[in-house]
């Protein structure tokens, strides 16, 4: 998970506005359905399609360990997730979910907010990955919006694998389906052991300290 960030050029003002202007979970999901309804472009549609299809069963799969939930419980601050993400982005299909899951199981202390990378071009190019527009990008916040933490486009194990993988001429065409085939049998374990080290790095931050 190498990334390269900008973030001068954004002040607290700015991830305030986002964060007011961004989405739930819930409404992305309506977005995304309407979208799958009206979009013309063909390829996109199979892609909206196929993410649905994705997101329900993670939905429905995922179960947070015992672990992350005492984690989630614990957090000292109100903590905000900024996320770019857009409906085709086959990653985002398989984190936002669980994201979502954590979230809601922090009772409030985590307010997740999603934001469309292509609306968003000021945001999105000051949280690159090497020097690519790439989503989803989790930007973590504290309640005066400072940023404590950053994550994505996909975990770690996951984002060596597509390195490899488009490295070779004989998988480089075909790396999206080795890709989803790992985020099956990982079932969200190494996202969540990543989240995990955002929730330390949230409770790490002293809010008061840095307002």
């Amino acid at each position: 998970m190498t990334t390269t960030t900008n973030t001068a050029r954004l002040t607290k003002g700015d991830y305030q506005t986002y964060l007011q202007q961004g989405i739930s979970y819930q409404q992305y999901k309506q977005n995304m359905s309407e979208d799958l309804a009206l979009n013309k472009d063909l390829k996109i549609k199979e892609y909206i399609n196929l993410n649905q299809r994705r997101m329900h069963r993670v939905e429905k799969t995922y179960i947070p360990s015992a672990q992350i939930i005492t984690q989630v419980k614990n957090l000292k601050h109100k903590t905000y997730w900024l996320i770019l993400t857009e409906h085709w982005c086959g990653d985002a299909s398989q984190s936002l979910p669980a994201l979502h899951a954590l979230a809601e199981l922090s009772e409030g202390k985590i307010e997740m907010k999603l934001m469309y990378r292509d609306q968003n071009n000021e945001l999105m190019n000051a949280y690159l990955t090497n020097g690519t527009r790439s989503i989803p990008k989790l930007v973590q916040l504290d309640e005066h919006f400072n940023v404590t933490g950053i994550w994505g486009p996909r975990p770690t194990v996951a984002q060596k694998l597509v390195k490899e993988l488009k490295a070779n001429p004989a998988t480089a065409s075909s790396y999206a389906n080795e890709l989803h085939l790992w985020y099956a049998k990982d079932k969200q374990q190494n996202l969540e052991k990543e989240t995990a080290q955002l929730l330390f790095r949230a409770n790490l931050y002293c809010p008061d300290c840095l307002s």
